[in-house]
Formats: structure tokens, C-alpha cells, sequence
């Protein structure tokens, strides 16, 4: 083995009338399946080439200067609540919505316009994508309730349920979320200060909001400021009730955010951080597992992935940028030996909730149907954990033996697999960067029309911003996919 990288990546440059209780009428029903299907598996009657050059080729609304403005201010918030708050991991946010005297009544406020189906879309669409990793819907129901005594929750909670709506029926000029986007913004000008988890919660929802139409340079730009408040807060994985839920949407968001870098960054929030302040290495397998929780489970699999961004960031910026990180050739080889057996042992000691209740061979990828929600997609960031490992050093694959889990295109095509048999949208949109990681390998041009028809239809059905990575595969195939299936 040598230190000279086997690939050369691309670089990202970065910049620093109702009920008391009308909530309770907009709780979600179980969403109607999808009636479309794509060759067994779906998708049949999305649009096998709805593309941004079609669809969303200008976004005027990450493009709008006002949003533009907004967007640097709560950034720039952001950092100055956390400067204000450090040095500390200890501190813990209070837990009471302080308004500072500031009057409002949530029902006033829903009767304005179509602000009633904003919340609504937020509850039935919106948060189970963002409860995805969370049983107790802390997205879903303690948000929703909590929004009633808090502003800019509730105007965070309207805004992004606004946008996912703009976003799928592709509205242009006029767009609702930024009005609503600002207010979030004016009423926790004045609230951050109080380390609130009302407004922090705001803060990701937010932040989410924006990464809906986040380009792939500026994605870590979008969630730094988060970041530096939850490092400021010691705010982590297991923070306990509706914060460890909302840190691990952010974590999710950051795994993202790392696997666009493609090898040149590590998650903004390195993975020590997301554990309790001092826990060591070699408790980190015990403390997940001993949350016996299928949740804390599958967030393992998301910390595990983080990990795996962490070494390979590392040990590039050692050889390619000459920084001294410690990660010579002796320190990468035995962080990764026991990175891959700590994904070894995730796969291998999965609780029930995390199995699939069916697995059949299919052409061309297997098809994997899991119960459990969270399942999805802790198996699928799984099954690239260990791309991303057998890719940074394919010689490693003659020291953990030949196993199928030791074939990199047995965990690619898992990959795929699990996004045809799974399409619940929670999991479609957090499905993406895998799917680019899994594509790439792919060499036959039905295996390629799959993924790129997979990747068009999560942007349509969520209005998540997709489709730029089906120009990134082409780029990595040569050539254009235009057959149909």
C-alpha cells in the first residue's frame, strides 16, 4: 500500500376558527400508498426524465435576494449565540419558551392565508421524514404542541411545511415560506440567549427549510451555524426527550453534508461530539446498544457512517494536503480495521426492528422490504459505510476476508435495492447521497436507468433538490441516460 490516494475527488470550497386544542385536528393519518410503480418496484408513473433542467433549473427562491439576506442573518445569529454561550459542553438548555413579553396567539396567527394547510402539510408530509429516526415523532406531535406558546417555532413549523409545498407544486415568484421564514427569524432574534429548546428546534427546522434547495458547494454552509450552537450548548446524541431527537436530524443532515464532500471534509460536528462529553473509544459500541432503543440503534449506524466520513477526510488531507493529523499509514490502517468491525457488528447484532421482513432475489438489485422506518435507512448508510471503506483501500479486502459483505458492488446494489423496495419519502430523500455513492460502481445501463429514474422520482415526490446528482453519474458513465424502462 502506498500513501498516494487511489482517486482523485473533486474539492468543495466552503464560506466560513379553532379548538383550544386545534392541533389535535391535524394530527397525521397514514399516508395513502403511492400508486405508481416502476417495473414492480414503484415508480411507474413519475416522469422518467423530470430533471431540474426541466423542472428546477433556477430556483428563484434560493436565488431571491431577500432570502438571500435572511438566510446570512440567522447564520450569522447562530454564531454569535454560540460565541456568547462557549466555552461549555455542560450547560443545558432550559426547556421554557422565554418570549421576553411578547404577545402572541397561535390561532390568530393560523387563519391568515393558507397558513392552516401549511401546518398541515407539515404534520401529514413534513415531519415524518424528519421522525424518520424517532418513534416518539418528536417532529410530528411534541413540536406541533410546543408551537402553541412559541413563535418563531410555529413560524419555523409554517415555513417549512410552505416550502415543501412550493417545492412540489414547482410555484415560482411568489413564494409564502420567505414571509414566513423572516418572521421565524425576527422572533428568535431576541430569544436565542435563553438557550431555549423550543428555539432551538427552530433553529434546525429552519435549517432544514434551507437545505431544500441547498447547492452541493453550500450545504455545510447551511447547517455551521446549527453546529456551532449545539457544540456551544452541549447539546449530543443523548441529550434525552425532544433535543436528542433534533440533534440526530441534524446529525443526519451532516452525514449528508460529508458525503457530498466526496472524501475532502468530515462532518462540521466531529462524531466526538455527538457522544456525552468524555466518553471514551471503547464504550461508544455499549453506550448505543445500551439505550435499547431500535432508534438509538439505527442512529449507531448514522454515528458509524460519520465515522467513516471522519477517516477518509483524514487520511486524504494527510497525504493529498500534507496536514498533520496524525493519520499516517499505520494510524489509517488500524482505524479502519476497527471501523469495519464495528460495521461488521452492527450488521451482525441488529435487534429484530432492524432486520427486513423480506429479502428476495431480484434483477437487477435485491429486493430488502424493512417494517420499521428507521431501518431503511440505518441499513442503507450501513451498506456505504462499507463502500466508503472498500473504496478508500480495496487492499484492506484480503485482511477481513471474502465474505459477500467484503464485495464492494454486494453493498451498492443493497443499496438500490433498499430505495425500490422502501419508498416511503422519509427515506427517499435521505437515500440520495447513497445512491450517488452506489452509482457510480454501477456498470451495466439497466442497473444505471434504474437509479437515475429512483433518483427523479424522490425529487418529484418530495420536491427535495435530487436531480443535480443524476448529472454528476452521467458525468461518471459518459454519456446521457435517455432510454426508458
Amino acid at each position: 500500500m502506498t500513501d498516494e490516494p487511489t482517486t482523485k475527488r473533486q474539492r468543495f470550497s466552503h464560506h466560513e376558527p379553532a379548538s383550544d386544542d386545534f392541533l389535535a385536528t391535524f394530527l397525521p393519518t397514514p399516508a395513502a400508498e403511492s400508486q405508481s410503480a416502476l417495473a414492480g418496484y414503484g415508480f411507474d408513473s413519475i416522469d422518467p426524465f423530470l430533471s431540474p433542467a426541466t423542472s428546477w433549473g433556477f430556483d428563484e427562491f434560493a436565488h431571491d435576494p431577500t432570502y438571500l439576506a435572511s438566510q446570512e442573518e440567522l447564520r450569522s445569529l447562530l454564531f454569535t449565540t454560540a460565541r456568547s454561550a462557549a466555552p461549555t459542553r455542560a450547560g443545558t438548555p432550559t426547556g421554557e419558551d422565554s418570549t421576553d413579553g411578547i404577545s402572541f396567539n397561535a390561532k390568530q396567527v393560523l387563519v391568515k392565508g393558507k397558513r392552516i394547510h401549511y401546518l398541515k402539510n407539515y404534520i401529514s408530509q413534513v415531519a415524518p421524514w424528519l421522525d424518520m429516526f424517532d418513534t416518539n415523532r418528536a417532529f410530528g406531535i411534541q413540536l406541533p404542541a410546543l408551537a402553541k406558546q412559541s413563535p418563531p417555532l410555529m413560524y419555523s413549523i409554517l415555513a417549512i411545511g410552505a416550502r415543501q409545498m412550493e417545492r412540489k407544486e414547482k410555484t415560482q415568484s411568489s413564494f409564502d415560506s420567505l414571509e414566513l421564514y423572516q418572521e421565524a427569524i425576527r422572533f428568535l432574534t431576541p430569544l436565542l440567549h435563553a438557550h431555549d429548546t423550543h428555539v432551538i428546534s427552530a433553529c434546525v427546522v429552519l435549517c432544514c427549510l434551507e437545505m431544500f434547495s441547498a447547492s452541493a458547494q453550500d450545504w455545510r454552509r447551511h447547517l455551521e451555524g446549527c453546529a456551532a450552537v449545539f457544540d456551544a450548548f452541549g447539546v449530543n446524541g443523548f441529550s434525552g426527550d425532544v433535543l436528542q431527537a433534533v440533534f440526530w436530524c441534524y446529525a443526519r443532515m451532516d452525514v449528508c453534508g460529508a458525503l457530498i464532500s466526496d472524501g475532502t471534509e468530515s462532518t462540521l460536528l466531529e462524531p466526538s461530539k455527538w457522544l456525552p462529553l468524555g466518553t471514551p473509544e471503547d464504550s461508544v459500541e455499549s453506550l448505543f446498544r445500551d439505550a435499547s432503543s431500535p432508534d438509538m440503534y439505527a442512529n449507531f449506524a448514522v454515528y458509524l457512517c460519520a465515522k467513516a466520513c471522519e477517516l477518509i477526510s483524514d487520511r486524504n488531507k494527510y497525504v493529498e494536503l500534507g496536514e498533520e493529523n496524525g493519520c499516517d499509514l499505520q494510524q489509517y490502517q488500524n482505524r479502519w480495521s476497527r471501523l469495519w468491525d464495528q460495521l461488521s457488528n452492527w450488521s451482525l447484532c441488529r435487534p429484530k426492528e432492524m432486520l427486513p421482513v423480506e429479502t428476495t432475489t431480484s434483477d437487477p438489485f435485491p429486493h430488502m422490504f424493512f417494517a420499521h422506518y428507521a431501518a431503511i435507512s440505518s441499513n442503507q448508510l450501513y451498506h456505504t459505510s462499507c463502500v466508503l471503506l472498500l473504496s478508500s483501500d480495496p487492499k484492506r479486502k484480503s485482511v477481513v476476508g471474502t465474505s459477500p459483505s467484503t464485495s464492494i458492488l454486494w453493498h451498492a446494489k443493497r443499496i438500490c435495492g433498499i430505495s425500490l423496495a422502501n419508498p416511503h419519502e422519509g427515506c427517499l430523500n435521505n437515500a440520495i447521497q447513497p445512491l450517488w455513492i452506489a452509482g457510480r460502481l454501477l456498470s451495466h445501463s439497466s442497473e444505471q436507468a434504474l437509479v437515475v429514474k429512483t433518483i427523479r422520482h424522490i425529487e418529484a415526490m418530495t420536491g427535495w433538490t435530487a436531480c443535480w446528482r443524476v448529472r454528476d453519474l452521467e458525468n461518471v458513465w459518459g454519456y446521457k441516460v435517455q432510454a426508458t424502462l
